[in-house]
């Protein structure tokens, strides 16, 4: 007796089980959720940044791209700072993503550099002192969607460590890529517009209903909160000293021939002068000497002032 051969099942197109499931959303639907959190944003987040920094910003929506999530995200460029974020009863895992160029110029103001002398920012990477500002920026963004979600429960989104774009890690192997979409909106500080973008599961969107809170006044309990919370994690922040001794001049030639065992002079006769800097920035004028088993330099005269310091460290 011989068995009917087995029939062949094609699997079923991603996209069409994603839309049977409500993990993909129609055109219109997307677009109307979307530009519903560009409204929310634009209302409601430069009260919040107004209040809580004195600085006046104008956020406008810029529409939104969909797609995998993890393209999205990809197509951000590396010129963002990242935050993986889970809102609970709304998402399990939403990106947030801002321009570096907001968070660099945002740093500027806050150290009081005035909005209309600060210049577009060149693209690098964010220190580590403006990845905790990110972190701060993440917050207001996060709280805003928050209260304009219908998410039960009034919990407050859990931000991961902000990170820059191309230090982000890889995922599992086990992940599974879902359909999202990218909301984008544009943000204007001063002479310089960035962008923060919401990367979002679609299958969160899509049950999304976008209400403007009760109230626009979310006013902060301190407008230097900012830039104190900042300028404190500087202060404690530990840094690399480096100093730096002129020695006596030498031609190329006699430098080529320095063999083991070689002397060269300093160039200071008597007491020896030190430079001394952190991350390349010249602090003290120092004279070089030793202490029991040590060699040590003693601050003679300061360079740079304390608030030109923490200016430098920040950037």
């Amino acid at each position: 007796m011989t068995s009917a051969p087995t029939k062949f099942v094609p699997p079923i197109d991603p996209a069409l089980l994603a839309r049977l499931t409500g993990a993909l959303g129609d055109k219109q639907t997307v677009a109307k959720l979307c530009a519903d959190f560009g409204q929310l944003y634009s209302e409601f987040l430069p009260d919040i940044f107004q209040s809580e920094t004195g600085l006046t910003m104008e956020v406008a929506y810029g529409g939104h791209e969909t797609g995998l999530m993890s393209d999205l995200i990809a197509d951000l460029g590396d010129n963002f700072v990242l935050a993986d974020t889970s809102l609970r009863n709304w998402a399990p895992h939403f990106t947030l993503a801002c321009g570096n160029s907001f968070v660099i110029t945002l740093m500027e103001n806050l150290l009081g550099a005035m909005p209309e002398t600060i210049e577009e920012p060149i693209e690098r990477q964010l220190s580590r002192i403006e990845l905790d500002l990110s972190t701060m920026v993440f917050d207001k963004i996060g709280n805003v969607l928050r209260s304009g979600v219908n998410a039960a429960g009034g919990f407050e989104p859990q931000i991961g460590p902000a990170h820059n774009a191309e230090d982000r890690p890889k995922a599992d192997d086990a992940y599974v890529d879902v359909y999202g979409a990218a909301i984008k909106m544009a943000i204007t500080l001063g002479t310089v517009t960035s962008e923060f973008v919401l990367v979002v599961p679609q299958k969160a969107l899509l049950k999304t209903v976008v209400t403007a809170p009760r109230s626009k006044g979310q006013a902060g309990r301190n407008r230097n909160g900012w830039a104190e919370q900042i300028g404190e994690q500087v202060r404690r922040s530990h840094l690399v000293l480096e100093a730096r001794i002129r020695m006596q001049k030498l031609t190329l030639r006699t430098v080529s021939k320095l063999a083991v065992g070689d002397v060269i002079e300093f160039l200071d006769k008597g007491d020896v002068t030190v430079d001394v800097s952190a991350n390349g920035k010249e602090m003290y004028k120092c004279e070089f000497g030793r202490s029991g088993e040590r060699y040590t330099v003693r601050v003679r005269d300061n360079v740079t002032s304390e608030d030109e310091l923490l200016r430098h460290l920040m950037g």
